[in-house]
Order: C-alpha cells, then structure tokens, then sequence
C-alpha cells in the first residue's frame, strides 16, 4: 500500500523588484500626466480600488505621494502596508505613523483622512477582505520578515 501525498503549494513569487518600481514610476506618471484622468478607481465589491495617499514626509515635512490599493469598510479605506512585497516598511506608511493626518484622493474628489495600524481584533477581518481579492496574499506576506501592516483610514474634519 503506497500513501499518497499532497503535493506543497509553491510559495508565490512576486515580480522582479524592477518591475514593480518601474511599474510605480510609470503609474504616477500616467496620473500627473493625464491631470488625474487615469490612474484611479473606486472599489467595488467585486475588486478593489486605487487612491492617490499624500502623506507629509518624516524627515523632510516635504508632501510625498503613493498610489495604492484599497478596500471600503464603511467609511474607512483599508489598505497594506506591503512595498511590493519587499522586505522594508513602504515610506508612506513609515511617513503615516510619524504624522497620521493625510489626504486621498480618489475618482471624484480628496478627502481628508488619519492613518492608523488595525488592532488585532480588526485585524483578520479586514485581511480576509484582501485575500478575497489576491488567493496568494497569504503566501506573499509569508516572504515578508515582519507582519504586513493592515491600515485603516478613516474620515476626519477638513
């Protein structure tokens, strides 16, 4: 009698490091260049969507600007803190925990909004809505030597 095995799941490689960043160079470019024509776009239930996050700079006070991904939980934004899937934080996010006031801009308009890191208790609900999008992001964030932040960016005043 022979036993069979479950073939292991490869973990997932994300592209080249080049590509990504010249994917992002790319991606503002095409922004800036078509004056926030294209580059943007709401999430809907069935994928999620790209905002422009101007954060304030940690060393610099200089206004430095990110297109990411997100997902809508009521009124919050929720986005990863995962710099292409390479190992150090993203800047955004290391510029976010120094000064958590932002502003996203999004098809239709910017709102002001503040930066925070989800609490354990959010935390695997809100992941769940990310994997929904992405059956590797599991094996992705594994390739990671820390957590991958889940952060929530919630509506405040003008």
């Amino acid at each position: 009698m022979t036993v069979q095995q479950t073939p292991q799941k490869k973990q997932p490689s994300p592209p080249p490091r080049w590509f990504v960043r010249t994917f992002w160079v790319l991606h503002r470019a095409a922004f800036s260049g078509t004056r926030g024509r294209f580059g943007l776009r709401r999430a809907t239930p069935d994928q999620w969507g790209m905002m422009r996050l101007r954060t304030i700079g940690r060393r610099s006070g200089d206004e430095r600007v990110a297109i990411l991904g997100y997902v809508e939980d009521g009124p919050d934004l929720v986005t990863l803190a995962m710099n292409g899937w390479g190992d150090p934080e993203p800047a955004w996010w290391l510029n976010l925990q120094s000064h958590p006031d932002a502003v996203v801009d999004l098809p239709g308009g910017s709102r002001p909004v503040r930066g925070r890191a989800a609490t354990a208790e959010e935390r695997p609900r809100l992941w769940a809505r990310w994997a929904a999008f992405n059956e590797d992001l599991d094996g992705y964030a594994a390739r990671r030597s820390r957590e991958t932040a889940v952060v929530i960016l919630e509506p405040r005043a003008p």
